[in-house]
């Protein structure tokens, strides 16, 4: 049988319906032998996870996954940067985070006051019902959509929460660059997240990649729930064509992406042995050391 391998996933320490680690123990149960724990800019559940994982005799990979956006037509786009070998106690990386956390809560309660002042009130524990830890504005149109206020998220999305509607409160972020260059510097393998659900397109990503190689972009994720065989082509070719590495996950979010299944995605996913092979010799050549 060949391993099942999940370099993708999230816990209640940011956005996924299971503890740290419950994740592991869904993850040995399903069949996984390599697990990545890459929760949104939070290391928080790595130790939890990984001691469990210890446990059930998975191989366990510290991960991370930070939110960064940059400028696209007139606009801006989100591009997420999946971090690999992440660091134990890292203070400066930890203290980066923090930020970034701080910044989000702020938003989340600015957010929550204007929905007030429309007339739209709703209290923050409305928002955490699995226990996560953090929220955002998805569990903000959840909580919405309990209320009665919209029909779907999508609606408040496009009525309430989007950029420049009524509840719609700008949040600090990183720019790609500035991920990139912080997950290399403390030894971290940076790659950006499933790329083709980025709203742009391939050539601005082509280009995207040629700007953060120079500060230490290991790789991009080839292997996601949401790419298709097609795609997954497209970018084995671009890995090829700029010596770059190619990981890949479920994206693993338990209830809040019920159709996504730990290491299989929506059903056909397999990240192949070699992509964590290869994962590992970069780390052995020293690529991951700052």
């Amino acid at each position: 049988m060949r391993p099942y391998i999940d370099l993708h996933t999230h816990s209640t320490v940011s956005d996924g319906s299971l503890s740290p680690a419950a994740l592991a123990r869904a993850a040995a149960a399903a069949g996984i032998t390599t697990l990545s724990l890459t929760d949104h800019d939070s290391t928080g559940g790595l130790e939890e996870a990984g001691a469990e994982a210890a446990g059930l005799g998975l191989e366990f990979i510290r991960g991370v996954e930070l939110s960064s956006a940059c400028p696209y037509a007139g606009g801006l786009v989100s591009v997420d940067v999946l971090g690999y070998y992440v660091p134990k106690d890292n203070q400066a990386l930890e203290q980066r985070l923090e930020r970034l956390r701080s910044a989000r809560n702020t938003r989340n309660a600015g957010i929550l006051k204007r929905l007030e002042e429309i007339g739209l009130p709703i209290k923050e524990e409305e928002l955490l019902p699995q226990g996560t830890h953090v929220f955002g504005r998805p569990h903000i149109a959840g909580a919405m959509l309990r209320r009665g206020y919209v029909q779907g998220p999508r609606e408040a999305f496009e009525r309430y929460l989007g950029r420049g509607k009524p509840a719609y409160v700008p949040k600090e972020i990183f720019t790609p660059e500035e991920a990139v260059s912080l997950l290399a510097s403390v030894g971290a393998g940076p790659f950006i997240a499933h790329p083709l659900l980025i709203p742009a397109s391939e050539e601005w990503l082509e280009g995207l990649l040629r700007r953060l190689m120079p500060l230490g972009l290991a790789g991009v994720e080839v292997y996601h729930s949401a790419h298709d065989d097609s795609g997954i082509s497209r970018l084995l070719k671009l890995t090829k064509k700029y010596a770059l590495l190619a990981c890949g996950g479920s994206d693993y979010h338990g209830a809040a992406k019920p159709m996504v299944e730990l290491g299989r995605g929506r059903g056909r996913l397999r990240v192949p042995e070699s992509v964590l092979l290869e994962l590992k010799r970069a780390r052995e050549r020293g690529a991951y050391v700052p």
